[in-house]
């Protein structure tokens, strides 16, 4: 059926639009090409190609904006029910002949329903109730957006009649400006739109297309009340793209890849340190990791590496979080901790190690641990049965289980960052640090010297062991307090490290003896912040939003990771929203698909980062960024 132009008014207001085009002007178009026209536009300005499908509510909504629609949340609803997996184009044709565009009187009418003086505006006291209270709901930042907008507000009321004679040339300038893309465009024009492939002029006209059966359809099409229409144009006015940028990027499998670290070749005859540290997982999602300061004495060749701390006892059965990601950013002191300047950072990996070779010069350096997000995340899995810790013997002495004193000695590698096999009192305070909040001083050091096993100074594994103990004696068995030393360092109810990953990290130099030291436990954020976006302006790829010069988005691609970064040169904050849903085989550190983030003026801000779900299979990144007016 024939779309009728006196009922369609942002419809028909492409006529004219499209009359002078070169194609029209020999050919006119009928009423059905000029529908389908639309639809292609609208559907190609979302997608690249209309053979692509919508597989989300809100690329359905995007794309019912591009064409002039305004749906409500319910209207999205009608057409994406929980049944619902995609919809291709000709089910969205389908959508548009059924959903027409709401027109300037009938908004009008809407209105007016609310004008209780009926002098063409609404008291700002009166739109705050209705958009706020009724319906759905709009937050008070969005009616303050609606409300601040210059042109339609004014004395503390909102002029209706102003808005929309806005909202419609708005709309209607949305669908010029996308069908003109589609006209110049000359390989959009040739492509396969659906089932309708756009051909000679002097061919018959599209056949109405088949839907698929994906669509839920009713006998009678709902009637939704124009309350409804008038907030979702409201809101629509203050949820538009400017512009936007994507990126596409295709990575092999790298199940066999092992990329380009290669030990120096007389590694064997430079001095080597070693230090261990630990990535734990917030409860807000934020990661902290140990920080070290690393001193070179004289310019020399340095091999860096970090990986992973296996602490299996199995043989061929690494452990879990083995495959979380991690690396290393190396920052020189100049002069003060708070100058420090990015010399590099661990880009080349073999298998889960990840390392540098170069030279350095001598002076300190900032080692700062990082790792993406993408593989280090809160646990969702339920614990059906919790782990004993103690139990009593015969004779009614408390004692450790075999399965809590296993989980101690793995507590104890971790922590015992150089290795040695004992705590010192410095070691022994990033664990109470982390597990209490509170630092272990001099003289309670020198009371747990007197009663535990302690070797030079330092505390021994069954020194380690017998305070867990008296711990558990102090509280009568009560395991309360060893659940939540447990929990602070990683562990979940059933005894499994699943919110933290050790680490071991390798430094090797030609010239003289690096020395490493532990000096703070910190969030992975700040300093490190800086570094990753340093990094990645110097090396990623660099786009910028069409229009807007100054926003200018920076994507970096790893053997293993990707990493975008947002920089806004300009002086004002901008929104920007990320779709990330035509990705495949990929997982971001958000842990979402969809998302918006907020950058400040004249500053840079790591967007997000994404990995393989399966490394053994190809995975492809495609992700569009959008200015948020």
């Amino acid at each position: 059926m024939a779309i009728s132009p006196g009922r369609d008014a942002a419809f028909s207001s492409q006529k004219s639009a499209l009359s002078e085009s070169p194609r029209t002007k020999k050919f006119p178009l009928t009423e059905e090409e000029l529908f389908y026209m639309n639809c292609r536009a609208a559907y190609l300005t979302v997608f690249k190609s209309s053979l692509e499908n919508i597989i989300s509510k809100e690329q359905l909504y995007l794309a019912l904006q591009h064409a002039g629609r305004n749906p409500s949340q319910k209207t999205i609803n009608k057409y994406w029910t929980p049944q619902t997996a995609k919809l291709n184009f000709d089910d969205f044709c389908i959508i548009l002949r059924k959903e027409k565009p709401t027109s300037k009187s009938e908004l009008l009418k809407s209105f007016k329903q609310l004008d209780v003086n009926d002098d063409g505006s609404i008291l700002h006291t009166d739109l705050y109730k209705l958009l706020t209270k009724r319906g759905e709901k709009m937050s008070r930042e969005e009616v303050n957006a609606i409300i601040s907008l210059a042109d339609v507000n004014a004395d503390g009321k909102f002029d209706y009649i102003k808005f929309c004679k806005l909202y419609m040339t708005t709309i209607e300038q949305c669908l010029k400006t996308t069908v003109e893309k589609l006209e110049v465009d000359s390989q959009l024009k040739r492509q396969q739109f659906g089932s309708h492939t756009e051909g000679s002029p002097e061919r018959d006209p599209s056949p109405v297309p088949k839907p698929s059966p994906r669509i839920i359809r009713k006998t009678d099409q709902e009637t939704f009340s124009n309350k409804g229409d008038t907030r979702s144009s409201l809101m629509a006015t203050t949820r538009k793209f400017k512009t936007s940028v994507s990126f596409t990027i295709i990575m092999g499998a790298n199940s066999n890849r092992n990329s380009k670290l290669t030990e120096p070749n007389s590694i064997k005859e430079w001095q080597c340190v070693q230090s261990k540290g630990c990535f734990f997982l917030e409860e807000d999602g934020e990661i902290i990791s140990h920080q070290y300061r690393m001193q070179i004495a004289q310019r020399s060749m340095v091999y860096l590496t970090i990986k992973p701390l296996n602490l299996s006892q199995v043989e061929g059965k690494p452990s879990p979080w083995i495959s979380v990601d991690t690396a290393l950013y190396i920052l020189k002191e100049n002069e003060s901790q708070a100058n420090l300047q990015l010399m590099c950072f661990t880009e080349l990996r073999n298998r889960e190690v990840f390392g540098w070779t170069g030279e350095l010069g001598p002076g300190i350096y900032w080692l700062i641990p990082s790792t993406t997000g993408c593989r280090l995340k809160k646990e969702i899995k339920p614990i059906t049965e919790e782990a004993q810790l103690v139990y009593r013997d015969e004779t009614g002495e408390l004692s450790l289980t075999k399965e809590f004193r296993s989980t101690l000695l793995d507590i104890f590698e971790v922590i015992d960052l150089d290795g040695n096999g004992l705590l010192s009192l410095e070691e022994y305070n990033f664990f109470e640090l982390r597990t209490s909040g509170e630092k272990c001083d001099e003289d309670a050091w020198a009371v747990c010297r007197d009663n535990f096993d302690t070797k030079k100074n330092e505390l021994t594994r069954q020194g380690f062991m017998d305070l867990n103990l008296m711990e558990a004696n102090d509280r009568e068995g009560d395991p309360r307090d060893l659940w939540v030393t447990l929990h602070s360092m990683g562990y979940n109810k059933a005894l499994e490290l699943t919110e933290a990953c050790p680490f071991i990290i390798d430094i090797y130099a030609d010239k003289c003896k690096p020395r490493i030291k532990a000096v703070h436990m910190e969030a992975c954020s700040g300093q490190l912040e800086k570094a990753i976006c340093k990094s990645v302006l110097n090396k990623g790829e660099a786009r910028v939003m069409d229009g807007y010069e100054n926003i200018i988005v920076h994507t970096y691609k790893r053997d293993t990771w990707i990493t975008s970064v947002i920089e806004n040169k300009s002086d004002n904050k901008v929104i920007i929203h990320i779709n990330n849903e035509l990705s495949k085989n990929c997982v971001n550190n958000r842990g979402l698909n969809i998302f918006a983030v907020e950058v400040a003026s004249k500053s840079t801000m790591v967007c997000q980062h994404v990995m393989p779900l399966n490394e053994r299979q190809e995975w492809i990144y495609h992700c569009v960024y959008s200015l948020v007016s």
